[in-house]
């Protein structure tokens, strides 16, 4: 063979090798799965109807959501009933008028929105609650087991004021609505703590209903009748602003240890820095609204009817102490409230 003629003919076997190589490489590298998961995404609808649109957990869930159904080619549609339970209540009527494919919700008490989320599933859209677990089990619960928190939170008491401690072991709860799922479970929790280690001395347990200034007057109460007390729990960190500022004017912040939990808003850590929180868990709302789009996620991917898949994604906590405070630890709501207009 001539030499030319067999230098031209190895450079084409090089050449059809590397191109057969390329060509096999471009077919590997497209991901299969990717296409399927989009799709059963693309073009749905997503309701969000917390009990407001106005406050930290509910911006940071919203402002997740949406921007993950927008990045995803989803429709995204809210309510703000404002604290309303009667508005709440007819928003999830509307909603399930109009079929979305998944509505995200916060119950404002175990019962109220029963029956609408069985007949939210029933029409066959899928319903994930969001912190405040109802009465009735819908495709997904998003928050924190609150039993296990309020147990931790009485454990952290039982520790500052209980047996062996130089204290009058005398504590208070403010509840938030009492049939509220943070406030009921929670309470379930811290009451099963207190059976087991009965040094501590329950004064007060009184519900303020979400509401900062009813906390301030019932803890103001509580320590002109108690000026000893040692402990303070409120079961949100939204009304525990109230709790706070009557521990303040009282002349006893730092001399009541004071515990309360929440989503990490800016607020949280800023009590923290000046001392008006003792210690604070944290279920971190951000990455609550990650969960929530997770198991809309899902739920769509595998095209089970609703109501079928029931699952609690329980979100982790962490306790947070003045110490561990720094810039970035806690979120900015108004980033979220911007992302929901």
């Amino acid at each position: 063979m001539h030499p030319t003629f067999r230098k031209l003919m190895a450079t084409a076997v090089i050449g059809m090798t590397l191109g057969a190589g390329s060509a096999w490489a471009q077919k590997e590298m497209n991901d299969p799965f990717r296409e399927p998961a989009l799709a059963a995404l693309r073009g749905k609808t997503i309701a969000y109807l917390p009990i407001s649109l106005g406050f930290d957990l509910a911006q940071a869930w919203g402002g997740v959501i949406k921007q993950e159904a927008d990045r995803y080619g989803m429709k995204f549609i809210s309510q703000d009933p404002n604290w309303s339970t009667d508005a709440m209540a007819q928003g999830m009527t509307s909603l399930i008028a109009q079929k979305p494919d998944v509505i995200v919700t916060q119950n404002p008490d175990l019962q109220s929105l029963a029956r609408l989320l069985k007949q939210a599933n029933a029409a066959g859209i899928h319903v994930i609650q969001m912190n405040m677990q109802g009465a009735v089990q819908t495709d997904a619960f998003v928050g924190p087991d609150f039993i296990a928190l309020g147990q931790q939170v009485a454990h952290m008491m039982v520790k500052a004021c209980g047996k062996g401690t130089n204290t009058s072991h005398k504590i208070s709860i403010v509840q938030g609505v009492v049939t509220g799922g943070v406030s009921y479970y929670q309470v379930q929790g811290i009451k099963k703590v207190l059976a087991e280690n009965p040094d501590l001395k329950l004064v007060s347990s009184q519900a303020a209903d979400w509401d900062a200034t009813k906390a301030r007057a019932i803890t103001e109460t509580v320590l002109q009748q108690n000026p000893d007390l040692c402990g303070v729990i409120d079961v949100w960190d939204g009304q525990a602003a109230g709790t706070g500022a009557a521990i303040v004017q009282a002349g006893k912040k730092g001399k009541v240890y004071f515990v309360t939990s929440g989503g990490g808003a800016q607020s949280t850590c800023d009590r923290l820095n000046d001392g008006i929180f003792s210690a604070v868990i944290n279920y971190d709302a951000v990455g609550m609204g990650r969960d929530a789009f997770t198991a809309i996620s899902a739920l769509l991917q595998t095209k089970a009817k609703a109501g079928t898949l029931k699952f609690q994604l329980y979100s982790p906590t962490r306790v947070l102490t003045k110490s561990e405070v720094k810039d970035g630890t806690c979120f900015d709501p108004t980033v979220y409230a911007k992302l929901l207009r």
